[in-house]
């Protein structure tokens, strides 16, 4: 059951996030929590935290900002923007997604399950194929 403390306490968590926090992951997930975005599917807090540390050696300064939440008694939804730089890069990366949860009786994240566009969030921004995604999307999308 999803109750409206355990989603502030993971926004606060979510929102705080740094390389220093991944200590607190075994507080904020249960032991077999079950995450998986466009790249990953891993079940465990290792396997979490292991996601969460590669994120800081690919980019810099990521951070997220939770603009909207979404709670009933069985999962919740949160709607964030994330902002990031390249390694290398000095400009800054946005993108938009969403994310689902479900939660145990003690309040620890079960499923984890993040909505965002790898093509538009990723790859249009990558030197090497940024352009290939570009027309790939222009050629496929139904109003041009």
């Amino acid at each position: 059951m999803s109750t409206s403390d355990d989603l502030d306490a993971f926004v606060r968590f979510f929102e705080r996030l740094s390389p220093a926090t991944l200590d607190r992951l075994e507080a904020i997930y249960a032991p077999d929590a079950c995450f998986r975005d466009p790249f990953n599917e891993v079940r465990g807090v290792p396997a979490i935290r292991r996601i969460f540390e590669h994120m800081y050696r690919q980019v810099d300064e990521p951070a997220f900002h939770v603009s909207a939440r979404f709670l009933n008694p069985d999962e919740a939804m949160l709607v964030w923007l994330f902002s990031f730089r390249f390694k290398g890069s000095r400009q800054i990366q946005q993108l938009e997604g969403t994310t689902r949860l479900r939660f145990d009786e003690r309040g620890r994240v079960t499923l984890h399950r993040d909505y965002w566009d790898p093509a538009q969030g990723v790859y249009e921004k990558l030197p090497a194929i940024g352009s290939v995604a570009r027309w790939l999307r222009a050629r496929l999308s139904a109003g041009r």
